[in-house]
């Protein structure tokens, strides 16, 4: 189910979204201020964000650009000015749509869904396309090669995105240093299997809050490593 959040400072108009867009199967959560709204939308997993342009607070103009910094999840802007030089500098923050109030619920809801089935088409994450692995806020598309920490995503290098997916996909299951050099590398332990805790450490680096406490990727002295579920 595709999770919808909707920055709206009109509590009777997000509600008003809000029920038409689970009435069309769409998971909502609803921010009625901007700095709540930025704070959700930075933190949190969702497929498409509404965003109305006045708020008190952070205005929707922020909360785009800042959310574009980030990800590439669709983003509607709302507003009740008709004035281009709004359409054109949201659009110019990466906005994906503007509509200009009042608009029906029924527009609402199929432009959220053709921006939704567009952007499943141009990133191959259709859920039907892709195993997805998730787990505590960490979520591994392992067929478009991307990762989430807590909805923020990361950037890996070949070799970690492959040990970190290695690892993921067995859970539980401890490795030794040298089973994961022959996995991953494709090698017999022969070459120099320290490059193993170097890319430990890096991935531990973009994925733990705190690397001294790992939560995902478990040191088992004297063995090797194990991913915790």
């Amino acid at each position: 189910m595709n999770k919808i959040l909707i920055v709206e400072d009109e509590v009777a108009i997000a509600e008003l979204e809000k029920d038409y867009l689970e009435l069309s199967g769409f998971e909502v959560e609803v921010a009625n201020d901007g700095e709540v709204g930025l704070t959700k939308a930075l933190s949190g997993d969702y497929d498409l964000f509404i965003l109305d342009l006045m708020l008190p607070g952070v205005d929707g103009f922020e909360i785009c650009r800042q959310i574009r910094d980030k990800m590439n999840t669709p983003i509607l802007m709302v507003s009740a000015k008709k004035d281009d030089i709004d359409k054109i500098r949201g659009l110019g923050l990466g906005a994906d749509d503007y509509l200009t109030k009042p608009f029906s619920p029924s527009e609402l809801v199929a432009r959220v869904k053709a921006h939704l089935s567009r952007y499943d088409r141009l990133t191959g994450s259709a859920a039907e396309a892709n195993r997805v692995i998730e787990i505590r806020g960490l979520k591994i598309d392992t067929t478009a090669r991307r990762v989430w920490v807590n909805g923020e995503e990361k950037t890996f290098t070949t070799k970690e995105f492959d040990l970190l997916t290695f690892l993921a996909s067995h859970p539980n299951h401890v490795y030794s240093k040298e089973e994961l050099f022959r996995e991953i590398w494709d090698m017999e332990s022969i070459g120099d299997i320290a490059t193993v805790t170097v890319h430990i450490k890096k991935i531990r680096e973009k994925i733990e809050m705190d690397t001294s406490n790992p939560q995902y990727i478990e040191t088992i002295w004297g063995v090797g490593y194990r991913f915790k579920v």
